[in-house]
């Protein structure tokens, strides 16, 4: 299987040819990036029963671009050092562990 070739000249006049080992069509696995509107849980700084943790807390992203996502809460979030977020956006990046898609927990409740 051949890979993609690149020819490299220095300024010294000295050539070399660089070979890619992945083919063209195969690259990373890349995420979907999240968009606007999407249900999204930010592993973060909040309230729980009137205790402050770090753990998953389900939000809405309002604004999305290639490299950063700002997410919004309905509950009060914090800061790593500790303060308060007023208006409740936490922005992080796209590719960032920190945040994923919401799971479904809720089942439909079923009609007799």
């Amino acid at each position: 299987m051949a890979g993609e070739r690149a020819c490299l000249v220095f300024s010294s006049g000295e050539t070399v040819t660089k070979i890619s080992i992945n083919p063209t069509g195969v690259g990373r696995i890349r995420k979907k990036p999240f968009k606007t509107g999407d249900r999204v849980e930010v592993y973060c700084d909040h309230n729980n029963k009137n205790e402050r943790i770090r753990d998953w807390l389900g939000g809405v992203v309002v604004q999305a671009d290639r490299k950063m996502v700002a997410v919004q809460f309905v509950e009060d979030v914090y800061l790593t050092n500790g303060w308060m977020v007023p208006d409740r956006v936490l922005w992080t990046l796209q590719n960032s562990d920190k945040i994923r898609p919401v799971t479904r927990r809720r089942s439909r409740s079923r009609r007799k």
